[in-house]
Order: structure tokens, then sequence, then C-alpha cells
């Protein structure tokens, strides 16, 4: 699936302030590896049904066993082996007898400890993928999960370390157990760790999509195979807030155009950034905040939200905004699926120039069969316009004021709205007596 930067970060997949991102969301993962192979993944959502369903397998799969998730192994073990390597020590001895143990210990009393530290480390790390391999070695996993058990298998097929294996977590070492493991470790075991990392920082991202399934009871959505965009979620919510509101929301070439209205702050983008995200999230092989989510491939997401200025270029806000049209435009005229989420087009002009201008690209887009549209807008009044075209429907979130404040239901209700708030909340915060006082 095709996601540009401008959509990762209008749909706060990624985020510079990291605990506002969906990825912080979902990050659960106990490594710095898998957390850095989950952001990965999270950068590639899939283009084709069956890496998702795999994924989506992968992830029931864990999900129903991760009560017995290996503990053993966490970001110190990882750490602490990877000093191992990259530290200089003196060589340690191959020979365990007791003279050479004593004298080692005795002389190189600092590597010595580095090693009794280490071998430790390595037991916890070789005992949790020993676990993995059970875990995930079962006849209904996908492919990948018994290739990944084969391997652990192969590369733990080891004398010294099926030896390491026997060592129960707490227990603890001689001093020749050390330098007979540490020699081992040392000489003989670095390109397998490598390889045993790889495997398990790719099982720690998808652990920690399952957690988050777990955690957020996210389901998993239903992909229905059509050569035709499709979307149809029941009580869909956006995954970052922590009181959310659910919708429901359907589009299918029947209806392939929601125009969305309603005053600021009624929940406009909210809707659209949640609905974005779980599409997002589904072709991942994610579970999705929704009670229900049925829809087709997309070959991709475009968004056009937080459109910005830039003064080192001398572009203006208007001038980013039409840019950003073009490119959508450019884009979905290719004949695939794409999902357009599209927040208060044309911002940056005057109310007349932005209605032409809105007219222009809705009457344009509406000609794109193969893609699925929201746009929401404070022009309520192109909205009659609209209504000839039976592909659009229309959509608002009403505002009530009651007792001078306002009333928010942030629910999606048939029609178009004609709210215009602006002058009221300036007034209920004061900001026009506090202009009066001047």
């Amino acid at each position: 699936m095709q996601i540009d930067k401008t959509t990762y970060n209008d749909l706060s997949v990624f985020n510079a302030e990291e605990e506002f991102s969906v990825f912080h969301k979902l990050n659960f993962t106990r490594t710095g590896g898998g957390k850095e192979w989950l952001r990965w993944m999270m950068r590639e959502p899939f283009e084709e049904l069956n890496k998702i369903l795999d994924t989506q397998k992968i992830i029931q799969l864990i999900v129903s066993r991760i009560d017995q998730w290996p503990t053993s192994i966490t970001n110190g073990t990882m750490m602490m082996m990877e000093r191992f390597y990259d530290t200089a020590l003196d060589p340690i001895p191959h020979s365990t007898d007791f003279f050479n143990t004593r004298l080692y210990k005795a002389l190189h009393s600092v590597d010595y400890g580095l090693v009794r530290y280490s071998v430790t480390h390595f037991r916890d790390f070789v005992w949790g993928m020993q676990q993995l391999a059970v875990l995930i070695d079962a006849p209904q996993a996908p492919a990948k999960l018994q290739l990944f058990a084969s391997r652990i298998r192969s590369l733990l097929l080891h004398q010294q370390l099926q030896e390491l294996l026997k060592k129960e977590p707490g227990q603890s070492f001689s001093i020749k157990e050390n330098l007979y493991y540490g020699y081992f470790l040392r000489n003989a075991f670095k390109t397998r760790l490598h390889e045993l990392s790889e495997i398990f920082y790719q099982l720690d991202a998808w652990y920690s999509m399952a957690r988050a399934v777990q955690h957020y009871r996210l389901t998993f959505p239903e992909f229905v195979v059509s050569d035709e965009p499709f979307v149809k979620a029941d009580k869909i919510y956006h995954i970052l807030l922590p009181q959310p509101v659910s919708y429901d929301i359907e589009l299918s070439p029947k209806t392939n155009f929601l125009f969305l209205t309603g005053a600021n702050m009624a929940g406009k983008s909210t809707f659209i950034k949640s609905l974005g995200v779980a599409v997002y999230l589904a072709h991942l092989g994610m579970g999705v905040p929704a009670e229900k989510l049925q829809l087709s491939l997309f070959d991709g997401i475009l968004s056009n939200i937080n459109v910005e200025d830039n003064i080192v270029k001398g572009e203006s806000y208007f001038f980013n905004e039409v840019q950003r049209i073009k490119k959508t435009i450019l884009t979905i005229s290719n004949g695939k699926k794409w999902l357009v989420l599209i927040d208060e087009l044309f911002k940056g002009t005057n109310m007349q120039d932005a209605m032409r201008c809105s007219l222009a690209v809705i009457k344009g887009l509406i000609r794109i069969k193969g893609s699925l549209f929201i746009l929401s807008t404070h022009l309520y009044e192109i909205g009659d316009e609209m209504k000839v075209y039976p592909t659009i429907s229309f959509k608002y979130f009403e505002t009530n004021i009651s007792n001078d404040k306002l009333e928010f239901s942030y629910q999606l209700k048939d029609g178009i709205s004609n709210d215009r708030l602006g002058y009221f909340i300036l007034k209920s915060e004061k900001v026009v007596e506090l202009l009066e006082q001047l």
C-alpha cells in the first residue's frame, strides 16, 4: 500500500513527539531491535492480501499464547550480549583446568567479571529462543513462523548450547563453566547470535502488535475481494483518544464521496483520521479500532489535512494546498483503488474563492470511480449544488448551544450543517470583551 510522508504525518502514524503517535500506541516491544522492526513494519503496509492474512494469523497465534511468551529476553540481555562482543577482552583460555581458570580470574578480574555476567544473559537468551520455537511451531501457523521455529532449533543445535540449555534460569555458574561457555560464545557463536537476534526482533515486533490487539481489544477486519473500492465500518473510533466516540460509515462505488460539514471542534478531523488509521492498520495485518470493519484491498491512502506554508521557499498556505491537490489528482488517476481524505479544503484563501475552487475540485474528483473520498468543509453553501450527484452522500456533526455553552454530540447525522460558531466562540472565550476594553 502506498502512503507518502504527508499522509503518515496527517494520520499521526509517526510523530516528532513520539508519545502522540500511533506507533507509540502500538509499541509494546521489549527490545530496541524489536522497536526498530516494528517501525519498519509500520512503514511497509502490504499490497497483497495473502501477506495481510498471514500477518493476521501470526498475530492471532501470538495473542492465543501471549501469557506463555518468554520474559527472559530483555533489552538489557540484548545489549549485554552486544557489549560482550564489542569489548576488547584478553583471550579466554581454551583449557578450563583448575590452574588456567584460577589464573585468568586472578590476572584478568575485570574481563572475567564481564564474561561471568554475560554468560548468564546468553543462557537467558537461548532459553527464551527455545521457548519461542515451541510456541510458534503450530500446524496452523503461517509458513514464516514454522520456518522461524525450524531455524531457531537448527541454530541452537550445538553441543555447548544444548549444555547451556540444561542450566535453568536462576542457576549459577562455576568459574570453570563461565570460562568454558565464554570461550565458545566468544569464538563460535557470534554469527549464530546475529541471526537468532534478527529472528527475535521480528517476533518481538509481532508480539507488540499482538499485545496491542489484546490490550486495546482491537478486532481483525474482513477483506472483501473486489475490483471496486469498498469500506463499511461499525463503531469505528480513533485509537489515540482516551475516551473516543465511535461512528458508523459506509463508502462504495454507489456513494464513493462523503461531503462532511460541521462547526470547528465538532469532530470532522477526528472522524476522517479514524477511518484513515483503521484502513492503514488493516493493511498491516493488524486489528483495528472498530466493532467491525469490512473493506476491499486499497492501493494507497492520500490525505490533505495539515497543510503548511513554507517561508523559506516563499510558498503560501494556499499555494501548498493547490500543490497537494494537484499531486493527489495525478496520483489517483492511475485507475487503482485509493482512499482520499481531505480536511477543510482551501482554507488559505477568501470564502468566495474557496467556494469556487472547492466546487471545481469536487466536480473533478467524483469522475474518478476507482477511489473513495471524504471531504470536510465549512463551506456548506456549495452543498446544494452537489446534491445533483448521486454518488455524493452528505453527513454532518451537530453542534448545540445550551446556557451559552457549546455542546458537541460527535455523532454523524444525515444532511448538511449550516452552523456558524466562530464569533460565538470568540465571544464565549472573552476575546470580544478584552478587545472592547482596549
